[in-house]
């Protein structure tokens, strides 16, 4: 099983950048879809993005694709979430998770398909 923990949350104003990281550790990470989800206040989480770890392809849900970059860091066994243009709406809690896989598609943006979630790292887009 892979452990993940999230950083990189702040605060920007509307059009800026932050860029998240996710640092696993445990099983053998090419095995793995690593996944990015995201909750607002009072609405449910939802799946972001995601990337397959051995191949880096790579899926994004409607609402951020353009903005949204996410790759991986073989050295630092790191997973990064690189948004741009950031929107209000983009404000959430961000987390990381992953599942055992070896292709990425819309399924992997379903919060059903993940078992296990860290504390999550906090994105405000506020003027």
């Amino acid at each position: 099983q892979v452990q993940l923990e999230e950083s990189g949350g702040g605060v920007v104003q509307p059009g800026g950048s932050l860029r998240l990281s996710c640092a696993a550790s445990g099983d053998t990470l090419d095995e793995y879809i690593i996944a990015w989800f995201r909750q607002a206040p009072g609405k449910e989480r939802e799946g972001v993005s995601c990337i397959n770890y051995s191949d880096s392809s790579t899926y994004f849900t409607d609402s951020v694709r353009g903005r949204f970059t996410i790759y991986r860091d073989r050295a630092k066994n790191t997973v990064y979430l690189e948004m741009h243009r950031l929107q209000p709406e983009d404000t959430a809690d961000y987390y990381c998770t992953a599942v055992r896989a070896s292709y990425v598609g819309g399924w992997c943006l379903l919060r059903g398909e993940y078992d296990h979630w860290g504390q999550g790292t906090q994105v405000t887009v506020s003027s």
